[in-house]
């Protein structure tokens, strides 16, 4: 990579929650290929942090790292009060971090369980979260945000994990459109809506579901990190400057 060919976004401050690994840390990174400054967050491991920080450095940014429990509510004005004294501004906000039930211990708990582990941390923190940062923007004049939601609330998915993923990231999703009413014109809001991505669960999934995320994708893959990342960065960008309240699928054109 040519670290001095123009980059669109140089100058810019950008925070992505939930980045120490899986998507999060692909979104930090390619912010950070862009010329962005990015803060990066997690909950548990200091080390993972480091290392995605270093990465970030290594492609000629600044980056520093912050954890925060957005199980927590009183975290949630910490970790924006945080964001915005690193650098005095912050310029992209993505709200990546989600409730792991599927790879972690929580897997399991009960369906009610883990319905309230992914209310808490992929709803209540992230509009929480959204709100706190927007208003900053709002004032400020300028900002965009991004959320993560899933492109299966549009068509469904039979199972439990269907029925949790809909019913949290359906919500975030709606969330996206209002708010976007609600900050514009200074603030642009979108969500990306991330298909079949081969993720930590993805690498460890039974082979019927290898098959169906290759069989239900029209271009006959796994999506990566690295697919759903490219496309926040057109969001986040002067390229997207037109492009608000939107929800966008990334996933290969699935059908089913």
């Amino acid at each position: 990579m040519d670290l001095h060919a123009p980059r669109e976004l140089e100058t810019l401050t950008a925070v992505v929650t939930g980045s120490s690994s899986g998507i999060g840390r692909a979104i930090a990174l390619e912010l950070a290929a862009a010329g962005a400054a990015v803060l990066i967050h997690g909950r548990r491991s200091r080390d993972a942090l480091e290392a995605v920080a270093a990465e970030a450095r290594r492609l000629g940014t600044d980056s520093q790292t912050i954890q925060a429990d957005l199980k927590d509510p009183a975290q949630h004005e910490l970790l924006v009060d945080r964001a915005w004294a690193w650098r005095s501004k912050v310029d992209i906000w993505v709200n990546n971090a989600g409730a792991d039930v599927l790879t972690d211990p929580g897997r399991r708990g009960t369906f009610e369980e883990k319905l309230e582990e992914l209310w808490r941390v992929d709803v209540l923190a992230a509009v929480r979260l959204a709100r706190l940062a927007g208003r900053r923007m709002k004032t400020a004049g300028e900002g965009v945000l991004v959320n993560v939601g899933w492109d299966g609330v549009a068509r469904g998915m039979a199972g439990d994990s269907g029925e949790l993923f809909a019913t949290v990231k359906g919500a975030i999703m709606a969330f996206t459109r209002s708010l976007a009413r609600s900050l514009a014109p200074e603030v642009r809001v979108n969500c990306v809506a991330p298909g079949w991505i081969k993720t930590a669960w993805g690498e460890q999934a039974a082979a019927s579901w290898q098959d169906r995320a290759r069989n239900q994708c029209l271009l006959g893959r796994w999506g990566t990190p690295e697919d759903v990342a490219r496309v926040v960065r057109f969001l986040v960008s002067p390229a997207a400057a037109f492009v608000t309240g939107e929800i966008v699928d990334v996933n290969g054109g699935s059908y089913t």
